[in-house]
């Protein structure tokens, strides 16, 4: 009895033991489960950053005309002022960092030089394994706006036929472009919580969030590259030199601004006017950048109103808003061809003289004084080149001082001052006068009257002088010919003291 108590008693004891031992070794596994359950979770959150870190072997490729601005684009986005510009193919890199998961990482930078003779240098940048990677971003310089839309066109026909060469099996390149249509569509505006946008709509907002897709328009992503493309204008602080320098107007940027939207509307592009030197939305070409590649969020609206500060994401233009700028057209029509609107000014050619300064007035009129001082003294009167005989006759020594009448030079009007106190008859008039009276008073052979003929005790009838017969010369009056000898040795002033002529007192 006493050892069946005790073993009653034991049983329960041993029972109790038994089942204390159960519950000790439950919660022991229960315990080790928990603890596994606790690394794993760890493990899985440590893969999970590792996943969610930002991805490295992401590329942004440029292309665009030689001085647009490509290289000095990038400069500003590393935060360098002034960067050498290289040839061929240029690689730089932008750093990107994720604030929220403090990570950062480097995007690829491939900047094609403007010649076409390097485009074979594109395989380097883009190949068939980073072609999904990439963002191509073609550089506009609006400083010259006339070659805006055939830079535009010719390089996108560059990216076409290098991504042709890529050979890209079809289903892969078609998930790309729907890729790329599937981003246009569903395009939201920043701050819209309803879908307004005219690409995306719910049929009601009790039932799910499954929202359907409006088809594109005709002329929208009708060359699809399967790669996010981005439109940057450059160096649009020129549009006021512009202005001022080639008469542009509103209607002309608004012209052009209409050219380039529909060319990213085709293409499915976004577009961005920035300027460097006033530092113009530079900070938002590196927020599209990252949103494109990394998928950080972007939530800016879009800009139309500033017409050197435009921005227009990808997805949110629309022939309905392109066709407001044409509102504002005077002058130009929509449909006029790029070209013959905005056309290349004509070359301004600058000739480079040397610049000419003008002398103190002082030293001036001093050098002319001294030119003046040199020059002989000029003459008033006749300019007779024949040199003058003693007794101030014009004539040559071997003529004696009768001359004939037909010999005698008139003297030109102008050159002679007649003084007005003369008497009548003593001036070069009066004596031409006196002088034809006499020839037609002449009587050849016989004494002349009036004390104009010949004198009596000429027996021979000649009436010529000594001197007169030595020469040879034809018999003239007397006082005709001293007449003629006062006049050429008369000053070319006459003065009222003129004395008289020695002749005239001889004859008198």
């Amino acid at each position: 009895m006493a050892s069946g108590r005790t073993g009653s008693y034991s049983s329960p004891s041993s029972s109790f033991n038994a089942g204390y031992g159960q519950n000790q070794s439950g919660a022991t596994a229960s315990e080790d489960e928990d603890g596994q359950n606790l690394w794993s979770s760890i493990l899985s959150e440590v893969s999970t950053r590792s996943r969610s870190k930002l991805p490295f072997g992401k590329n942004v490729l440029l292309l665009g005309e030689d001085g647009a601005g490509k290289t000095s684009l990038i400069g500003k986005l590393q935060g360098i002022e002034e960067y050498k510009k290289g040839r061929g193919m240029e690689y730089l890199y932008i750093n990107v960092h994720d604030d929220d998961r403090d990570d950062q990482t480097r995007c690829n930078v491939w900047i094609l030089d403007g010649d076409l003779y390097h485009k074979g240098l594109l395989k380097f940048a883009m190949d068939p394994s980073s072609v999904r990677d990439t963002l191509i971003m073609l550089v506009v310089d609006m400083s010259r706006p006339w070659l805006a839309l055939d830079s535009l066109q010719k390089w996108a026909s560059v990216i076409r036929e290098h991504v042709d060469k890529l050979k890209i099996p079809p289903e892969e390149m078609r998930e790309m472009e729907e890729r790329i249509v599937r981003h246009f569509q569903e395009y939201v505006e920043p701050g819209d919580e309803l879908p307004t946008s005219p690409q995306r709509r719910n049929t009601s907002s009790d039932e799910c969030d499954d929202s359907v897709i409006l088809p594109l328009a005709d002329d929208t992503l009708t060359h699809n590259l399967g790669i996010p493309v981005v439109v940057v204008c450059t160096k649009c602080d020129a549009i006021s030199i512009l202005e001022k320098e080639h008469d542009y107007r509103d209607e002309h940027f608004d012209f052009i601004q209409s050219h380039i939207r529909k060319f990213c509307l085709q293409y499915g592009a976004a577009l961005i006017y920035t300027s460097i030197k006033e530092n113009k939305n530079i900070d938002i070409v590196y927020k599209y950048i990252v949103q494109q590649l990394y998928g950080f969020q972007f939530k800016m609206p879009a800009v139309v109103v500033e017409k050197d500060a435009v921005f227009i994401p990808a997805g949110w233009d629309n022939d309905k808003k392109i066709g407001i700028l044409h509102e504002n057209f005077q002058t130009l029509k929509p449909e006029d061809t790029f070209e013959d609107v905005i056309t290349k000014p004509p070359v301004r050619k600058f000739v480079h003289e040397k610049e000419i300064v003008a002398e103190d007035d002082q030293v001036f009129l001093m050098k002319q004084q001294s030119q003046l001082a040199k020059q002989p003294p000029a003459t008033a009167g006749r300019q007779d080149a024949s040199p003058r005989v003693p007794g101030g006759s014009p004539r040559t020594p071997s003529r004696s001082g009768s001359t004939n009448v037909a010999s005698v030079s008139p003297v030109p009007a102008g050159t002679k001052k007649i003084d007005p106190n003369m008497k009548a008859g003593t001036t070069s008039e009066g004596v031409l006068a006196n002088f034809f009276n006499s020839l037609l008073s002449k009587k050849t052979g016989s004494p002349g009257a009036g004390g104009t003929g010949i004198p009596a005790g000429n027996s021979t009838g000649n009436s010529l002088p000594a001197s007169a017969k030595k020469t040879g010369q034809k018999p003239v009056l007397t006082d005709v010919q001293a007449e003629l000898e006062r006049i050429s040795r008369k000053p070319d002033i006459v003065s009222p003291t003129t004395p008289t002529s020695p002749t005239e007192n001889d004859t008198s």
